[in-house]
């Protein structure tokens, strides 16, 4: 297994200890920078290429939510796994449309936090428990709407099949490998079910599936 490259973005040293702490023990996990601030960081990507970027959403310069637009925008490569203390679905459902992969409390277990970056890592969007339940709790404040709903009527199965297996996380090519489907088969049903749906992008399909009762976060 390849050594996962992390820098690690906080504006209080405490914290970055902390984590950077847990992480050292990891064999397969590598905190090569550390950065306090946006600007830090992006200096620092200028000569160092990690695979993930683990920041804050509260930074001095720039909120996590503007660095994982960034980064997308120039690295989209790397992943980026959000630490925060806002655990409100405006500020989770803005991240993943800037382009994070996760998006995690900041008082999650040590486990949690390294079950998150391997997931991320393998291609996976990933919520811990507290977060997962603030959407549904969003999502129940409204009218039920259950799998088998008016919204529903127009997917064929197998398109119902791809909302819950993208809504739970998996990548183009796992779809592909779980439905016994070709890659290019996969992007053709995603886009005739945003197009049905009038959707435009993967976190709207994300929000579908919650929404519609597909998934069991």
């Amino acid at each position: 297994m390849e050594v996962i490259k992390i820098i690690l973005v906080d504006d209080h040293t405490l914290f970055r200890d902390g984590i950077k702490s847990i992480l050292d023990d990891e064999e397969h996990i590598s905190v090569i920078e550390e950065a306090a601030d946006a600007q830090m960081l992006f200096d620092k990507l200028q000569n160092q290429h990690p695979d993930m970027v683990i920041t804050d959403i509260s930074l001095p310069d720039m909120t996590g939510i503007e660095i994982a637009s960034k980064i997308n925008k120039l690295y989209p490569d790397i992943k980026i796994l959000i630490l925060s203390m806002h655990n409100n679905e405006e500020f989770i459902l803005s991240a993943l449309k800037a382009g994070a992969n996760g998006y995690l409390s900041k008082d999650i277990e040590s486990a949690e936090l390294l079950e998150a970056i391997h997931s991320v890592m393998n291609g996976k969007i990933y919520f811990n428990k507290e977060i997962s339940q603030t959407i549904i709790n969003n999502y129940r404040g409204g009218d039920h709407v259950d799998s088998k709903s008016s919204a529903n009527i127009n997917l064929t199965d197998r398109e119902i099949e791809v909302v819950k297996l993208v809504g739970e996380g998996f990548i183009n090519k796992e779809i592909a490998d779980k439905l016994c489907i070709s890659i290019r088969t996969v992007d053709a049903h995603k886009s005739h079910i945003m197009q049905k749906l009038g959707l435009k992008s993967t976190v709207d399909l994300v929000k579908y599936a919650i929404k519609n009762k597909l998934i069991d976060l």
